[in-house]
């Protein structure tokens, strides 16, 4: 099943911006292309894979918690580690600290959705121990997710066992469910229902013939302005 079959607007908001820019944090770069070059600035090629953030941003909460509030002595600090946001951005982030003399409570950062999709069409026995614990948090909080997964378990288990037979069950099941995106794909499925019933019942596969096709498409680029028919028709029939 392709994975833009699983993009639903009410799973979308249960899962995290699919690119490495961390937008819940006032602090952060606007935009990656936006950093400077490690030539011109020093700023380091690798990403900081041993803690969850660079060090601009626990600067930003750290010095508070430190009981250092002043937004012009903390912009300074940061300028020098890459920071290029504005003075009120900043200032806005502390205000929470001149209040309530603690950090605000931090928001757990949500998985990118192309993780959850990744974990969901991924055999259950080959995700290790912390992608199943993050899979069971995202089903958990989207009702629409967990019903997704479920619905692509049912598939895949009916395509790898060749169990033909629910086939119909499952279309009924989609189509019960609130998933758009999973009604036109049941739909193409019922268009061509015999061609499907039979990939899932049948022994056979039609990969031989795929492969002799992109054997002859190759010969035909390889010889492409070279040679005229008659010597490709003997390349394709003599070459095995």
């Amino acid at each position: 099943m392709p994975r833009s079959r699983l993009q639903n607007p009410r799973i979308t908001r249960n899962a995290g911006p699919d690119d490495d820019t961390n937008r819940s944090k006032p602090c952060a770069h606007k935009a990656k292309a936006s950093r400077p070059s490690s030539a011109n600035s020093g700023w380091p090629e690798r990403r900081y894979a041993a803690s969850p953030a660079p060090p601009r941003w626990r600067t930003c909460w750290q010095r508070p918690a430190e009981g250092s509030t002043s937004a012009t002595q903390l912009l300074a600090e940061i300028r020098t580690l890459g920071y290029r946001g504005s003075y009120g951005t900043l200032r806005d982030y502390l205000r929470p600290f001149r209040t309530l003399a603690t950090p605000p409570p931090t928001t757990p950062r949500l998985p990118k959705v192309r993780h959850v999709c990744g974990w969901i069409l991924r055999h259950p026995d080959n995700l290790d121990a912390d992608e199943q614990v993050k899979l069971k948090q995202a089903r958990a909080s989207c009702p629409h997710l967990d019903a997704v997964a479920e619905h692509v378990t049912a598939f895949a288990q009916m395509l790898t066992g060749r169990h033909g037979d629910r086939l119909d069950d499952w279309i009924t099941a989609v189509r019960a469910d609130d998933l758009p995106d999973l009604h036109s794909f049941a739909a193409g499925l019922n268009r061509d229902h015999a061609a499907v019933l039979n990939g899932l019942i049948l022994p056979h596969s039609s990969g031989a013939v795929e492969g002799h096709v992109n054997r002859i498409k190759m010969l035909k680029r390889q010889m492409y302005g070279r040679a005229k028919f008659d010597l490709l028709r003997k390349r394709v029939l003599l070459a095995t």
